[in-house]
């Protein structure tokens, strides 16, 4: 995600390089490289325009501090406007009422259904809400079964009227049935229409008006980039929804939509889908996309997650086994595990500053620890708890079981000992005593 526009930017700044303050003349060819790399992210020239006037009136208007070069100067001020046009802070959904009812609608092919279970889930552990899931796509004839696929495995119920083809009915009749039996809130899965087609859009106008939701959603596909901002320009002039959801950020995306809905369209991004996992929805936050976008890492968000994933209990085990030196390879599994529900590795290591330059070129796969989980499965219980007593024959019988190769085990034990040496270090204090070491 924005890994070319990040890389463009950077050379755009470069002009800037040993100029002693910002001038007409020199911000000139900046700026002209500026709206070529936002076209090439697939901005419209017209957002990309008044993106860069707005850049070029503040730096010319600037107080270049001495301490400060003015290629620096520049950086902030395109982070700034960045974060501006993106909407600058992230916006809530409105879950208010008795059951709060949101509304997800867009284009066929967007990911409303996948979405609608990842807010579900969202809704349901982030913030202890008890969720309806309604299916009132009656179009597409795997829609219904898709969701109930989606609330069994996200802990959800789904309601669904068995033949019913009006889908304001089924609508309705959930959000009874959700007064009646004490949900919180109702989240309505609608169909798939194009905004061409006047019926399927008057239709969901007059979902609008019988539900009467406190949040309208509106999910579009990331990559299809200004057609993107063209389509939900196009609905809100019909739906006057409330926010929007960009599905399928983790893909081949140049950032353009996600630079422009709000500048075009007056309405905040809300969420970002950024994988198939029903975990991978992420609220949108323009400041740290800004600091993505500019190489600078987001390391609010990869706390965030890690703290998601936080088992206070499970860590104060581990720390006492950590000072006992009783760390094992099966405490090392759970440890993989725990990381992997964080989300794809190489988008978390990218939130980590000057990383995602670094990983631009390396293929990080989203099944990266499936040898090494496959190597400690073929162990016994005793093996994973007293790794030492892996000798050349255990090992050789563990690559067989395992589908690898002795190396690949020697590899893993070898990491192993180094973690759990690391990590003990840490526990006990003798970390930075370690480092002193090292750097003698």
């Amino acid at each position: 995600m924005f890994e070319n526009l990040t890389e463009r930017l950077e050379r755009s700044f470069k002009i800037l390089k040993g100029e002693g303050k910002i001038t007409d003349i020199n911000i000139a060819e900046t700026l002209k490289d500026i709206r070529r790399a936002l076209l090439e992210a697939d901005v419209s020239y017209k957002v990309a325009k008044e993106f860069c006037d707005r850049v070029k009136a503040k730096a010319i208007g600037a107080n270049v501090l001495t301490a400060v070069k003015p290629q620096q100067m520049m950086v902030k001020i395109v982070h700034d406007e960045l974060a501006e046009f993106m909407g600058s802070d992230s916006q809530d959904i409105n879950l208010k009422g008795s059951p709060a009812v949101v509304l997800v609608a867009g284009l066929n092919g967007s990911g409303k259904t996948t979405f609608s279970g990842k807010l579900a889930l969202n809704i349901k552990s982030k913030r202890g809400m008890k969720v309806l899931l309604a299916a009132c796509d009656t179009f597409r004839p795997a829609a219904i079964e898709q969701l109930k696929t989606l609330g069994a495995q996200i802990g959800v119920e789904v309601f669904s009227i068995e033949g019913e083809t009006d889908p304001i009915k089924v609508a309705t009749s959930a959000i009874a049935q959700a007064k009646r039996e004490g949900y919180s809130v109702v989240i309505v899965d609608t169909a798939g229409r194009l905004s061409v087609d006047q019926q399927l859009m008057d239709e969901i106008s007059a979902m609008k008006a019988a539900v009467h939701p406190s949040e309208t959603l509106f999910v579009v596909d990331a990559m299809t980039g200004q057609d993107a901002v063209e389509t939900s320009k196009a609905f809100n002039d019909a739906l006057d929804f409330d926010g929007v959801v960009l599905t399928k950020m983790d893909g081949d995306t140049r950032g353009g939509a996600a630079l422009s809905i709000k500048a075009v369209v007056g309405k905040p991004i809300k969420f970002v889908s950024t994988g198939e996992k029903m975990e991978a929805l992420d609220v949108f936050h323009p400041k740290r996309i800004a600091d993505r976008i500019l190489g600078m890492g987001d390391v609010v968000s990869l706390v965030e997650k890690a703290q998601e994933q936080f088992d206070e209990k499970q860590a104060r085990e581990l720390k006492k086994k950590l000072a006992k030196d009783q760390f094992t390879l099966d405490d090392f599994f759970q440890q993989i595990q725990q990381v992997k529900k964080m989300g794809n590795v190489k988008d978390l290591a990218s939130m980590i500053p000057g990383m995602g330059k670094a990983l631009k070129d390396v293929d990080i796969p989203d099944d990266a620890f499936k040898t090494t989980e496959a190597i400690i499965q073929s162990m016994t219980p005793y093996e994973k708890a007293h790794p030492e007593i892996i000798n050349g024959s255990r090992r050789k019988r563990i690559a067989d079981g395992s589908g690898t190769s002795l190396p690949e085990v020697n590899r893993l034990l070898k990491q192993f000992e180094g973690t759990r040496k690391m990590m003990k270090g840490a526990v006990t204090g003798k970390l930075a005593q370690q480092m002193r070491g090292f750097r003698r």
